[in-house]
């Protein structure tokens, strides 16, 4: 029952998604693909896997124990926190704090923590600002 519940609601996400995606502005110049068709790609992936959730569910699902259900809730505060740190912070700084403390919590040493989430904001940082010439938020230093 907890499956169809999880698999419902997901689905519901995902509706929500693309009726979201759909009331983003298009800009007069624009790219071929539009800004709408990423969001409604994730919306779709998310509504399959929903379905076959729901159609389909686990016979006998196993929940986490308290303290692991915890760390999910604490890992998607974090990831909302991120996305309201990203306009202040800045795109470095709050991917590199985000991604250290969900690798932390993941079971990486936490000098290895803060290594690997300043090593994977700054590879992202080079990919999509300096690489593909895409526009991430700056932070407080300009970059």
């Amino acid at each position: 029952m907890s499956d169809r519940i999880f698999g419902g609601v997901g689905l519901l996400f995902a509706l929500l998604f693309i009726w979201a995606a759909f009331h983003i502005e298009l800009s007069f110049i624009s790219d071929p693909v539009g800004p709408r068709t990423f969001p409604i790609i994730i919306a779709i992936v998310m509504a399959v896997s929903s379905l076959v959730i729901f159609i389909k569910p686990d016979v006998e699902p196993k929940w986490p124990q308290a303290a692991r259900l915890l760390e999910i809730v604490i890992a998607a505060a974090v990831m909302v926190l991120y996305a309201l740190a990203l306009p202040v912070a800045g795109f470095l700084i709050a991917t590199a704090v985000a991604a250290a403390f969900l690798t932390w919590r993941l079971g990486t040493q936490p000098l290895w923590a803060v290594v690997s989430g300043v090593l994977t904001s700054v590879g992202i940082y080079t990919v999509f600002h300096l690489i593909l010439g895409l526009s991430l938020a700056r932070g407080p230093f300009g970059f």
